[in-house]
């Protein structure tokens, strides 16, 4: 492998942010690469400083570094000017590591965080100089593979990428990489391309697409079988038991260009039992494993001592419920505090390392938890009710109440922080227009609140369409219009008239409507994303570059049509895209959460009340791993229970009466 570094620098003063595509990060890996070695070239199908601080490449990047059969570097999405210029210079995609051709690698995987990046996943794929299509390429291609959240509906993508991994990496990684290296070893003979993949298709959480056939009826799809009977019927998701045996990235990437989250970020749990049904992470994720107190403390510790920073964001679905969160913080805090602060006159909170909590639940966020993360810089507060009254939030299982939000919004207004956000979904299902206005009302709530402490306060909305996600007890709704989500903005817009200490921002609906397509979009999707890129559509999650009306041509050109995937409800009795990927969630049970939400009924957080038997335990065998018996601050999902003997509470199942196989999924638009 040769550099191309020498024919890509003189590119780099034409384009925007050139320090995008240069590497040289502290911890950047130096592989020396070889060719008995698997090479893997980690790809995040957005920006530079979109992907540099994704957690699950970083930790890829130093797994497979560390192993003596393989290394790995990196890539991310080109920003347009700089794919013009590669393709007037006759240039391919490259790593940022040692700007090596992506073409040369034996596998190029990519990190799929958002459904609206599938069009660069392709351009990428392109610009490698590799065949868009699988079944086009040839044995002395890469192999294309893909990962993350948005792999549980792997179909859309599923006639461009080789192979998807399921659920964790950290194990199935090597054990890729021991079947490609033996193939490579061979010879990669003609012909045996197919094998190979035959052989990935038969580890624990890998879905080979080109080993599945799949059958339609009309519209509707009757079913993804397997071609052959060694490859499994259904392909359950990979799961890291222990945490502990994984404390990555150990060298966190510095970058030398701002990036969108610039600062140490140590992940402390993996999962989610809070159930709230629209959230596709926390029902994919578990069960909850927490890793160790002390190894946080002192991943913490030797990650600020080797990056320099003096900020930790603690990484979690709902940071505030690790065990000991309070602990956590006070001691992180302190790190910094006689070592770089103490001066008479220094300000309050300068040289103390500052805490970010971006995954705050609103029962659980404390005064004492406020106090500790207000004694250094105070970084921004991001709650989410989701939902403004609380009929709509017992139907999506959040069930925090308002004297809940409102505890924890005086609760840091007090400490002194003088704004906050508050995120809010729209078009949840049997939502009406006073749920909808009821947002403003809550926000207006929460800003006198703050008024009552300083004349500064002041909220800002953030207002987002919801998509029903794949593996979620609303995975059988009927996702709202753009021009339906468009007038619940303007109806919260106008509940909130003047109000000049509330400001609202929402994300466009149109995108919403595109989003919905591909996330439970069957194989046939894949034509109409095709399409959207080959008419120059990257970028489609970037806003200036976003536009509906090529998802609509796209659609109508592949003879799909947009409103039956999007906006129509699925019964109990269809056939969905994913059925074949296991999540370790019960079909029945989601079914039944789902009737549960239609009839408002909410459940509280299973961690650390009786076992609902959704499957994610008892299907794999592991069960919810706490760094200690203390249950988290607030007590579960804001119901007020007295959890102080909960880790004693005995494991039973509930007893339900599931629904039949029959009916429509119902529930109002």
């Amino acid at each position: 492998m040769t550099t191309l570094w020498p024919r890509l620098e003189p590119l780099l003063p034409r384009v925007s942010k050139p320090a995008r595509y240069i590497g040289c990060e502290d911890g950047m890996q130096r592989p020396s690469g070889g060719p008995h070695l698997t090479s893997w070239l980690l790809t995040y199908p957005d920006t530079y400083e979109v992907g540099l601080p994704n957690q699950g490449l970083q930790i890829l990047y130093e797994l497979l570094n560390e192993r003596s059969d393989s290394w790995a570097e990196r890539s991310y999405a080109p920003w347009i000017d700089l794919e013009a210029e590669l393709r007037a210079a006759g240039l391919p995609l490259f790593s940022v590591d040692t700007h090596r051709a992506a073409g040369e690698f034996d596998i190029i995987a990519f990190n799929l965080s958002a459904e609206l990046v599938y069009t660069n996943v392709l351009n990428c794929i392109d610009l490698a100089g590799v065949e868009v299509r699988s079944a086009h390429r040839s044995d002395a291609d890469p192999l294309i593979g893909a990962g993350g959240h948005c792999a549980f509906n792997p179909e859309p993508l599923a006639d461009f990428v080789d192979f998807f991994v399921i659920g964790d990496g950290e194990e199935v990684v090597g054990e890729i990489t021991e079947i490609v290296g033996g193939w490579k070893r061979s010879g990669k003979r003609t012909g045996t391309r197919e094998a190979l993949l035959r052989e990935l298709s038969k580890i624990e959480g890998v879905y080979v697409p080109a080993m599945y056939d799949v059958a339609y009826d009309g519209p509707a799809l009757v079913g993804v079988t397997p071609k052959h009977s060694d490859v499994p019927p259904m392909v359950g998701k990979r799961t890291v038991a222990d945490l502990a045996e994984w404390p990555y990235p150990k060298r966190q990437l510095v970058p030398v260009t701002e990036v969108v989250h610039d600062r140490l970020s140590v992940e402390v749990f993996r999962g989610c039992t809070r159930g709230c049904r629209f959230c596709q992470a926390g029902m994919i994720t578990r069960p909850v494993r927490e890793r160790p107190a002390t190894q946080v403390r002192e991943m913490i510790s030797r990650g600020l001592e080797r990056s320099g920073y003096d900020e930790v964001s603690l990484m979690s679905l709902s940071t505030a419920d690790y065990s000991g969160i309070g602990d956590l913080v006070r001691d992180t805090i302190a790190l910094g505090g006689d070592a770089m602060g103490g001066c008479g006159d220094t300000p309050s909170g300068a040289g103390r390392v500052s805490v970010s909590l971006p995954s705050l639940r609103v029962d659980a966020f404390t005064v004492d938890v406020a106090a500790q993360v207000s004694k250094a810089r105070r970084t921004g507060l991001t709650f989410a009710p989701e939902a403004g009254s609380w009929r709509l939030r017992q139907i999506i299982n959040k069930l925090i109440t308002e004297e809940d939000l409102y505890a924890a919004v005086r609760s840091a207004y007090s400490q002194g922080w003088h704004r906050m956000k508050l995120y809010f979904l729209t078009g949840l299902p049997s939502e009406m227009d006073p749920d909808t206005q009821a947002i403003a009302e809550l926000a207006d709530a929460c800003a006198r609140i703050g008024q009552e402490y300083t004349k500064r306060a002041s909220v800002t909305v953030s207002l987002g369409g919801f998509v029903p996600k794949p593996h979620t007890p609303f995975q059988w709704f009927g996702q709202n219009s753009a021009e339906e989500l468009t007038r619940k903005v303007r109806l919260v817009r106008s509940a909130l008239g003047r109000n000049r200490r509330v400001q609202l921002k929402w994300h466009d609906p149109a995108a919403t409507t595109a989003e919905g397509i591909t996330s439970r979009g069957d194989r046939r999707v894949g034509r109409a994303i095709e399409y959207v890129w080959r008419k120059g559509g990257t970028f489609q999650e970037w806003s200036e570059r976003f536009d509906l009306d090529m998802w609509a041509e796209a659609m109508a050109a592949c003879g799909l049509d947009l409103d039956w995937y999007v906006h129509r409800h699925r019964s109990a009795d269809e056939v969905l895209p994913w059925d074949h990927i296991g999540a370790g969630l019960h079909r029945d049970f989601l079914w039944q959460d789902w009737q549960d939400a239609l009839a408002g009924y909410g459940v509280e957080d299973c961690r650390w009340t009786p076992c609902y038997d959704c499957g994610a335990c008892t299907e794999y065998g592991i069960e919810h791993m706490v760094a200690s018996s203390v249950a988290p601050n607030g007590g579960s999902q804001g119901t007020g229970q007295d959890l102080a003997t909960g880790h004693v509470v005995p494991v039973e199942l509930r007893p339900r009466v599931f629904a039949g196989a029959a009916g429509s999924a119902g529930g109002g638009a």
